[in-house]
C-alpha cells in the first residue's frame, strides 16, 4: 500500500467552523497514527463567496489546535491551466462535453421540470443538438461555455465507505455536472478530484454532506482512468434539538470558543469525541492529542449525527483548568481579564497591589481560588470583582437571620481578631481558625464576614476571600461594615 496522504481542503469563506476542525482533526489523528502526510488545501475556485483573510484566520485556528500540515499550502486558484487541460482532455476522450446554455434557457428549463415535479437535471441540450461545426463556430466566435462531464446511463456505481459501508447511487439520478464555468474556474468537482490524485490523497475523510457528490468524483476518476482513493464520510453535528448546528442558533466558529476562553486540549478533545469514540466499552474522556492519535479509529465513527452539547464542552473545558499548573493557569487567563472593565479601570479603593510582581502575584491567588470554579478563561473575575473593586456592604445584609446590631457588632469584632491574630496567612489557616473561632454557629460568624469582605451574598468562603485580599485590606473593609453600625 502506498503512504497515508490526507488533506483538509477548506473553502476561504469564513471563520473555521467547529465540524471543519473535526474534519480537520480526524485526518490529522488518521495520518499521524499510520504514518502518513496531512495536507492543506485552499479550494478558493467560488470567488463570489471568498472572505478576505479568512484563509490566514483558519491557519489560526489550526495551529492554535497544534495541527500542523506537512506541506505548503496549496491553493486551487493558482492553478487554473491544469484544470482546463484536464477538462479539455475528458472532451477529447468523449467524456464530457461544451454547453452553451445561456442561464435565462436554464432557469427555464428548471421552473418546467418543477412544475412536472422532476427533479432539476440538465436536460443535455447541447450534447444532443449541437454537431461538431456548430460547436467549433461558437468556441470560434468566443460565445461563453462551460464544461460538463458526461454521466452514463443506467449504471450503478458502488462503493465501500469507511464509516457507512457499502453505498449505492444509480447513474440516472446524477446530473451532467459542471466542471469548468465559463469564467475559466472549476468547479468543486474537477478541482478536487484533480488535485487529490496530483497530490497523491489516499484517503477522502469529509462530512457526510458531500456524500452525493461521491459519484460524480468516482465517474471523474474512471473517465480519467486513475485509481480513487478510499472515502469516509463522517455524522453532521447536530444542536441538542438534533438539528443541524447552525451559526443562527450558537456560536459555531472556532474562533468564538478561542474568544470566550476554551482551553485548546479541551476543545480538540471535545471534538474528537463529535462522532468517534475508543468503543471496547471504554468510559474513558480526557484524552491528549498523543492519546487520540492511539486510540482513534475510523471504523469507530458513528453513522448517525453527532450532537453539540455546550454544557458537556464546559464541564471538560473545566477538568482542563482544574488540573493545569497555577503559573499556565496565570498565562492563559491574562488576557482575559485586561479586557475586563473592572481590571483595566479599577475604582479609586481597589485592592490590587501596585508593583506588577505584587499584581501578578494577588491574581495568581485569585485564580488559585476560582480555579475549581471556571469552566472558561473569559469568566475570571466575574463572579468576584470585589478582589479587583472597593465594595457596599448593605447593614441589612450583613445580619445573619434576626441578629441584632450588639450581636452582628461582637460577631465582626470576634472575626477582626482571628485575622489580626493569623501569623501564617494561609489560605489553610484562615480557614481551620474561622471555623475554630465559629464553633456550632458558623452562621453567625461567616456570614457576616462574608458580606463585610465581599458585599455578596454569595462568595468562595470568607477564609479564602480574606487570604487573596490580604490582612490590611480585610481588616478595612470589617472597619467599614462595624461604621455602618
Amino acid at each position: 500500500m502506498s503512504k497515508v496522504k490526507v488533506r483538509f481542503a477548506p473553502s476561504p469563506t469564513g471563520s473555521l467552523h467547529i465540524g471543519g476542525l473535526r474534519s480537520a482533526l480526524y485526518n490529522y489523528l488518521f495520518a499521524k497514527q499510520n504514518g502518513g502526510e496531512f495536507l492543506l488545501r485552499v479550494e478558493d475556485t467560488d470567488k463570489n463567496r471568498y472572505v478576505e483573510g479568512s484563509v490566514e484566520k483558519m491557519q489560526e485556528s489550526l495551529k492554535w489546535a497544534g495541527i500542523e500540515w506537512d506541506e505548503n499550502i496549496y491553493t486551487q486558484s493558482e492553478h487554473l491551466d491544469v484544470y482546463k487541460k484536464h477538462a479539455e482532455q475528458l472532451i477529447k476522450d468523449d467524456k464530457a462535453y461544451y454547453c452553451f446554455c445561456e442561464p435565462e434557457r436554464l432557469q427555464k428549463m428548471r421552473e418546467d421540470q418543477t412544475a412536472t415535479k422532476q427533479a432539476p437535471m440538465y436536460d443535455q441540450y447541447c450534447l444532443k443538438s449541437l454537431d461538431k461545426e456548430e460547436i467549433n463556430k461558437n468556441l470560434k466566435n468566443n460565445c461563453p461555455y462551460t464544461i460538463r462531464l458526461r454521466i452514463p446511463e443506467n449504471e450503478t456505481i458502488e462503493f465501500d465507505d469507511i464509516v457507512r459501508g457499502k453505498v449505492k447511487f444509480e447513474t440516472n439520478t446524477i446530473d451532467d455536472q459542471i466542471l469548468l464555468k465559463s469564467d475559466g474556474y472549476p468547479t468543486y468537482h474537477l478541482a478536487n478530484v484533480v488535485d487529490d490524485h496530483l497530490m497523491n490523497v489516499t484517503h477522502v475523510i469529509r462530512g457526510e454532506e458531500w456524500l452525493p457528490s461521491t459519484p460524480k468524483h468516482i465517474l471523474l476518476y474512471k473517465a480519467f482512468g486513475w485509481d480513487r482513493p478510499e472515502f469516509a464520510h463522517l455524522p453532521l453535528l447536530l444542536d441538542t434539538n438534533r438539528k443541524k448546528l447552525s451559526k443562527r442558533e450558537m456560536d459555531v466558529s472556532v474562533e468564538d470558543y478561542i474568544n470566550k476562553g476554551y482551553i485548546k486540549d479541551a476543545l480538540i478533545n471535545f471534538v474528537a469525541f463529535l462522532g468517534w469514540n475508543p468503543g471496547k466499552g471504554s468510559t474513558k474522556e480526557i484524552f491528549s492529542l498523543e492519546e487520540l492519535i492511539k486510540e482513534f479509529k475510523l471504523e469507530n465513527v458513528h453513522k448517525g449525527g453527532a450532537v453539540f452539547d455546550v454544557q458537556k464542552l464546559d464541564w471538560l473545558n473545566g477538568q482542563y483548568i482544574k488540573n493545569l499548573p497555577i503559573d499556565e493557569l496565570y498565562k492563559l487567563a491574562l488576557p482575559f481579564l485586561e479586557q475586563k472593565e473592572f481590571y483595566e479601570k479599577p475604582s479609586p479603593q481597589n485592592p490590587l497591589p501596585k508593583g506588577e510582581g505584587d499584581k501578578k502575584e494577588y491574581i495568581k491567588k485569585v485564580l488559585t481560588v476560582e480555579q475549581d470554579r471556571l469552566n472558561n478563561l473569559s469568566a475570571i473575575g466575574e463572579s468576584n470583582k470585589f478582589f479587583f473593586q472597593d465594595i457596599k456592604c448593605d447593614k441589612k445584609l450583613l445580619k445573619w437571620k434576626d441578629m441584632k446590631d450588639d450581636e452582628l457588632k461582637e460577631s465582626l469584632e470576634k472575626s477582626k481578631k482571628v485575622l489580626n491574630d493569623n501569623k501564617n496567612w494561609t489560605k489553610e489557616s484562615l480557614e481551620k481558625e474561622l471555623l475554630e473561632a465559629a464553633g456550632d454557629k458558623r452562621g453567625e460568624l461567616l456570614w457576616p464576614l462574608r458580606v463585610a469582605l465581599t458585599g455578596e451574598k454569595k462568595s468562595p468562603p470568607p477564609g479564602e476571600v480574606a487570604w487573596v485580599l490580604g490582612k490590611d485590606e480585610s481588616i478595612k473593609r470589617i472597619n467599614s461594615a462595624l461604621e455602618k453600625l
